[in-house]
């Protein structure tokens, strides 16, 4: 590695970074990471960080899971690529094949399609969707439904469904035949309403509309994060996604969950789907089905699905989607050692418990601090804080003051993410106890920097 003054005089000098503008960059330098163990992380100054952020929803398992990166230098030594395009595969696939039909069992999920990460995945689910309309003789179901506020990444179809202005208003026009409805977002919503039940039905009432007004028979399928994560962490009352699963049965349109980030216990349970008691006609997957160790990512398919692609003979039915990348030898490894170690250590119930400790602490830091407006959470280790310059406006905080907080709870030895106004939690699902009190702690700090 470079020496640190090398680093620091490079930094974002000739890259540009990912969700940020180019000239801020350089002129406010990313922090620069070079080690991370447990749940931990390390500058290149030497400070030693809680990571909340868990890399960015994908390192469940923490910076130290030796089995997966066994798995992965295994793999290298023995295959480092081949491609399962038509005509060839390789024997991890296959087995992870049948451990992803075991996991996804309950939610009714019983086929993937490998993909290179979570982009991709929805993407491939996207167009499988108006694939299945067109094999079963519906070639006019075409248009896609979705949340404002959900994030199903930057591809200009999955951008297109996205429902946050930001991913969106430079690259269009984007795709046509992409609408949204008010997602149940109860601190911000046109119908004025914070009762987590009424706003759900208001939410499911505008679907309905929305729905009439463009015709059942145009639409394929409604796509919908379980909890909404990049959005600003907006878990919906109980009873909308079974709504959503019901109004889409009874109008032939299939239910995507877009579960990239909440798949394999993020939620406190082993799907968001499952978490609301919902079965979708198909899932992304991606992030934490390497711990992050390796892009790849995964379409989890219903049966029902499945049989209009598998009993079709008119050709049809075959796949035109697909990556180089799709399969990868490695990527499968480094899947099979990471399902095998998520499901040993059970994270899902830790997950449920520090997501609950996680919640009352913000709770505690709401009442403290004038500056938060709202806190979100409650389901899992993913939570967020709406920060305000004026609680009974809701106006929201300008970018400097929560740059200061931010800046401020790093100094104190955590490390949180900046969306908007919110301050998002997703710490590794191994996090323990101490941890979590450390983060409510750091965050207390952080935002008394800026009383």
């Amino acid at each position: 590695m470079k020496d640190s003054n090398f680093l620091k005089e490079h930094n974002a000098r000739h890259i540009w970074h990912p969700m940020a503008h180019p000239a801020d960059s350089q002129a406010n330098p990313p922090d620069i990471i070079v080690e991370g163990e447990g749940v931990h992380v390390t500058d290149v100054d030497g400070n030693r960080l809680i990571d909340a952020v868990g890399g960015l929803w994908n390192v469940n398992l923490g910076y130290s899971c030796q089995p997966v990166k066994d798995a992965i230098t295994a793999q290298l030594d023995r295959l480092p690529y081949y491609s399962i395009f038509r005509g060839t595969t390789n024997d991890n696939v296959i087995e992870l094949g049948e451990m992803l039909r075991d996991f996804f069992a309950e939610d009714g999920l019983t086929r993937a399609f490998y993909t290179s990460g979570g982009s991709d995945s929805v993407e491939v689910a996207l167009r499988l969707a108006r694939q299945y309309h067109k094999v079963r003789g519906e070639g006019g179901r075409v248009k896609y439904l979705s949340l404002k506020k959900g994030y199903h990444g930057t591809h200009t179809l999955a951008a297109s469904v996205n429902g946050n202005a930001n991913f969106r208003t430079q690259y269009e026009p984007l795709m046509p035949g992409c609408f949204h409805i008010p997602a149940p977002y109860t601190y911000r919503n046109p119908f004025n309403e914070t009762d987590p039940a009424k706003l759900a039905q208001l939410c499911l009432a505008a679907l309905e509309d929305e729905i009439a007004f463009q015709g059942a028979e145009t639409i394929a399928a409604f796509i919908m994060e379980p909890i909404l994560g990049a959005g600003g962490v907006i878990p919906p009352h109980e009873s909308f996604m079974p709504g959503v699963r019901e109004i889409c049965d009874r109008h032939g349109i299939l239910l995507i969950a877009d579960e990239v980030i909440t798949a394999f216990g993020r939620s406190g349970d082993w799907t968001g789907s499952r978490h609301w008691g919902v079965k979708p006609d198909l899932m992304t997957t991606a992030k934490a089905i390497t711990n992050g160790y390796f892009p790849f990512g995964a379409v989890m398919i219903a049966d029902t699905v499945a049989e209009v692609f598998e009993q079709d003979r008119s050709g049809r039915g075959s796949i035109g989607s697909g990556y180089t990348y799709s399969g990868h030898p490695v990527g499968a490894a480094a899947a099979i050692a990471c399902l095998r170690e998520t499901e040993r250590l059970n994270v899902k119930d830790n997950a449920a418990a520090r997501g609950t400790q996680l919640f009352d602490g913000l709770s505690r830091l709401m009442d403290k601090h004038e500056i938060v407006g709202d806190i979100r959470g409650g389901h899992g280790v993913m939570a967020a804080l709406e920060l305000v310059s004026d609680r009974g406006a809701k106006t929201p905080i300008d970018k400097k003051t929560i740059g200061a907080v931010h800046r401020a709870t790093f100094e104190a030895g955590v490390m949180v993410r900046v969306s908007g106004p919110n301050i998002i939690l997703s710490p590794p699902l191994i996090l323990s106890e101490a941890e979590a009190d450390a983060i409510i702690d750091a965050l207390d700090a952080g935002l008394g920097s800026v009383a």
